[in-house]
């Protein structure tokens, strides 16, 4: 009887070994796949930033050339007009990134991706309606909540006054100040509607802690 209760011991000793180390196994696969995704993510910002500043600087530098080198005619203007209209597309992980987001409070920094899918906001944070990035009106800007940190999970963290960094992909970057955080119904969707009288505004939007709930936070370009 002894013997066959220490076997029985030492079978379920084994078990335990192995599914602690299962767990120290993903527990360590999950914090390493979250690592390399946001280093990846702030990798990528860097990059974009970088290019269309220096993009921008390249067409300036090249517009003041052709005006010294000769008088543009009614043809050229329109070639040179046609050529600066002629952005580069950028992607992140097969989607067109027309942007970054910073906030310092929460240590964000991630690229931002034109279209909403399933699949896209799990890359990166989308925006879901609106003019666009740093364009008069209200553009909002949806991500996940995680719950680990990454994308808009502490968003919760957000007051009035703090800042948001929007770096378009002409290279302009635009401060804008919190000015206003609630929480409303997933079927809510006056906030994206709403006039800003002629300012440049973001909403951004993700899921609380219940999902049927969106926690909304405005922000104004001064």
């Amino acid at each position: 009887m002894k013997h066959r209760f220490d076997k029985f011991l030492t079978v379920l000793l084994v078990i335990i070994v192995v599914i602690v180390i299962a767990l120290l196994g993903y527990l360590a696969y999950d914090y390493l796949s979250k690592y390399f995704g946001k280093k990846d993510a702030e990798t990528a910002v860097d990059d974009f930033e970088q290019q269309v500043i220096q993009e921008e600087e390249d067409t300036n530098t090249q517009a003041v050339e052709n005006i010294q080198q000769e008088t543009p005619t009614t043809e050229n203007t329109i070639q040179n007009t046609s050529s600066t209209n002629n952005k580069k597309i950028y992607t992140y992980k097969g989607y067109n990134m027309i942007g970054t987001i910073q906030i310092p409070k929460t240590n964000i920094k991630c690229p931002v991706v034109d279209t909403v899918t399933p699949s896209s906001i799990v890359a990166a944070v989308a925006v879901l309606y609106g003019p666009g990035l740093n364009q008069v009106g209200n553009t909002v800007i949806v991500g996940h909540n995680y719950r680990d940190g990454s994308f808009f999970s502490n968003n919760k963290k957000l007051v009035s006054g703090d800042k948001i960094y929007i770096t378009d992909t002409t290279g302009n970057r635009v401060e804008y100040t919190i000015y206003n955080t609630y929480i409303t119904s997933d079927q809510d969707f006056s906030y994206a509607v709403r006039d800003t009288g002629g300012k440049r505004e973001i909403s951004l939007s993700t899921c609380t802690e219940n999902v049927s709930q969106r926690l909304v936070i405005w922000a104004r370009a001064e």
